[in-house]
Parts: structure tokens; C-alpha cells; sequence
């Protein structure tokens, strides 16, 4: 049964409506010509990571200022426990963002539009898979959401991004008025679910399973961090419970098959397998992304079919382990994902964003708890 809040008659109503005082901090931008054009404004926002608002033009000072606000209801001592979760398991959280949160929202088959219209797919998505990594650890490092936290930053920063690609796709002539707005305020709820729900159900199936304490905590984090990307609060529920019949409403609408969803999966499997380093773990994103999403999901965004066998053996044999029988199970939720998420960090830290962009950051105490080398160390 539907929740009231969320009928489709609300829902199709939020497909129409954006985020407002990002939308017309960008629209000053461009009436009173201080940018020359969306991309130059992207490429602004990417390289420089902390200006003052003297380095800022006049519309962006007001938007600025006001979306660094967090919500009356932010609980400081919840977001510090969410924190605390992302602190300890690590890794899986990157295997979950990489295998979970990013593939189902390549099966939203409107909202993936935007991604597919804007994305060049093979600089664009090893990209995004490093942007949206280095998001989520400053969001979830201890102090992130502070008045100076590098997640704060981020969030105002990817709201202004969003407000400056809806700009562009508008005047690019290229948006079909039938999938609703671009980055429209139901599919940044469904974004913004992936991060939270998706998350939080893939590491109980990567064998980290939180307590009900711990889901309300991260759930509570990112529901912050929905409310300073501009996210209607009417699709911020408070519990995580709440937040989970959202997630599986949203996506009972906006999953289907399509041609830009397969494009941009193949494109993630493939830069997923380059960043990181040798072949042993080929194959293991696609397995694990059936095994998180669900073979349902899997099938509508066309994620080749998992082989346990080819994905674990190579790896198991170079690791020297030896599973007794009915551990298979075990040692795939377990170390083997853990692996694969420390060997993906280290690709991360890895990959150069270009010349404008700086290099991935991971706080030293996580980097040491994670036990993830540096470039300095991946060199040595």
C-alpha cells in the first residue's frame, strides 16, 4: 500500500519542480553575464574547493550563505555516530557506493538521462566514480557537515553544479519534456536514497549489518545532507524505516530499461576494472553489483551475468586462501569485498582529475583505519 504522503499524484507533481534559489542563483549568473556558460561555471566550481565570498560573484554570496544552514532538526550527536559507522566499515561503504548506489540509479530511466546527455562516458565516468567518492567521504568524515567541513562545501557545491546542468540541458534542446525537469526533486530523493537505504541494505549483504541505532544515525547524515543539496523536505522522512518505504516507492516508478542506463553500467564495469590496478578482481564488480542490487535491477541496466566462480577463484588463489565448504558465502561478504574496496580506494586515490582538480583526499586517521595506501606509499 501506497503511503499517503507519497501518492504518484504528489510524486508526478515533484517530477516538475527543481531547487529554486540554486536555479536562480545560476539564472543571475548568466542575466547579468558573469559567466560565459554552464561549463565554465562547473569548471570553476570543481577547481577551486574553498573561496571566500569576496572571491565570489554577487548572486552566489546570498545562495552561499544561506545554503550553509543545516536543518532545526540536524542532531549533532546522530550525525557524529553516522560518521563513527562510515569510520568503521570502510572500504565496504566504497563497494556499496560503487556496486549499489551508483547502478540503481542507472536504472531510473528519466533521471538517468541527465548523466547519459552530459556525460562524455569514459573520462566522464571514472570522473564521477572519483567526484562522488571523494563527496561521500568528506560528507561522512568526523566533522564533515561542520560550518567548515569539506562535506558542507560539497553539498552546496554539487546543489549549484545540478542548478548550472539543468541550465545547460534547457538551452541544449535536448530534454524530453515526458521524463519531467532535469535533476527534478523526486529523482534527487532517489539519489539521495541510494547513499542512505541502498548503502546501508548492501553492507548487511556484504556482512556488516548495523544496528537499528546505527541505521537511524548514517540514515540521519545523509538526510542532512538531502536538506543542504536543496532536497524537499516533504522527501526527507525522518526514521530510516520511513526512509526505506520512500526508496522502494520511488523506485517502483522510475525503474525501467533503457538505452542511456546499459551505456552508462558498461561504462562504470569498465572504469571500475581500470582503476583498479592488475586483473585479478575482473568480473567482480558485475557479480557484486547482482549480488547488492538484486538479478531484477541487474537485468534492466544489463550488468553481464554474475560468475561466483570466475570472479572468486583468480583472487583466492593469488590470496592464498583456502575456504572450507559452505564458507564461500563468508569469505565473499567478508574479506574478499574488503579487498576489493581497499584495492578500489587506492585506484581512486590514484587517478589524476586533471590538471584543475586536486588530488583525492581521505583524512589521515581514516586512510590508517581503512589501512589504504597513499600515492606516496603505492610508489615506494
Amino acid at each position: 500500500m501506497t503511503d499517503v504522503r507519497w501518492t504518484n499524484e504528489f510524486l508526478d507533481s515533484m517530477r516538475e519542480v527543481c531547487d529554486l534559489p540554486a536555479d536562480e542563483a545560476v539564472q543571475s549568473l548568466f542575466t547579468q553575464g558573469l559567466v560565459g556558460s554552464a561549463n565554465e561555471l562547473m569548471k570553476q566550481l570543481v577547481a577551486h574547493e574553498s573561496v571566500t565570498a569576496e572571491q565570489l560573484p554577487v548572486p552566489l554570496r546570498g545562495y552561499f550563505e544561506q545554503s550553509a544552514k543545516l536543518p532545526s532538526w540536524a542532531d549533532p550527536e546522530l550525525i557524529r555516530e553516522g560518521q563513527a559507522v562510515f569510520s568503521r566499515c570502510g572500504s565496504l561503504s566504497v563497494v556499496a557506493l560503487v556496486c549499489a548506489s551508483l547502478p540503481t540509479c542507472y536504472a531510473g530511466a528519466e533521471g538517468v538521462q541527465v548523466l547519459h546527455l552530459t556525460a562524455r562516458l569514459q573520462t566522464d565516468t571514472k570522473r564521477r566514480i572519483v567526484e562522488t567518492a571523494q563527496m561521500v567521504v568528506d560528507v561522512m568524515s568526523p566533522g564533515g557537515l561542520e560550518p567548515d567541513g569539506w562535506g558542507l562545501k560539497d553539498a552546496q557545491k554539487v546543489r549549484l553544479m545540478h542548478a548550472a546542468v539543468r541550465y545547460l540541458i534547457r538551452q541544449s534542446g535536448r530534454w524530453d519534456g515526458t521524463w519531467g525537469q532535469p535533476i527534478n526533486q523526486e529523482d534527487m530523493a532517489g539519489t539521495l536514497v541510494t547513499f542512505s537505504v541502498v548503502t546501508i541494505r548492501a553492507l548487511a549483504k556484504l556482512g556488516y549489518t548495523l544496528s537499528p541505532r546505527e541505521e537511524q544515525a548514517y540514515y540521519h547524515a545523509w538526510r542532512v545532507v538531502g536538506y543542504l543539496m536543496g532536497v524537499d523536505e516533504r522527501l526527507l522522512p525522518e526514521t530510516y524505516e520511513e526512509g526505506c518505504r520512500l526508496a522502494d516507492i520511488i523506485f517502483g516508478r522510475v525503474f525501467r530499461t533503457s538505452d542511456a542506463g546499459k551505456a552508462m553500467t558498461q561504462a562504470l564495469i569498465e572504469q571500475v576494472e581500470h582503476i583498479i590496478p592488475g586483473n585479478i578482481f575482473d568480473g567482480l564488480c558485475s557479480t557484486l553489483i547482482r549480488h547488492l542490487i538484486s538479478d531484477e535491477t541487474a537485468d534492466l541496466i544489463a550488468v553481464p551475468p554474475a560468475d561466483w566462480t570466475r570472479a572468486l577463484i583468480k583472487p583466492l588463489q593469488v590470496l592464498g586462501w583456502v575456504m572450507d565448504e559452505g564458507d564461500e558465502a563468508n569469505v565473499v561478504n567478508a574479506k574478499l569485498s574488503e579487498l576489493f574496496g581497499r584495492k578500489l580506494l587506492e585506484g581512486i586515490v590514484w587517478v589524476s582529475r586533471g590538471n584543475e582538480r586536486p588530488p583525492f583526499r581521505i583524512p589521515e586517521t581514516l586512510r590508517e583505519s581503512w589501512n589504504v595506501r597513499s600515492r606516496e606509499q603505492q610508489l615506494a
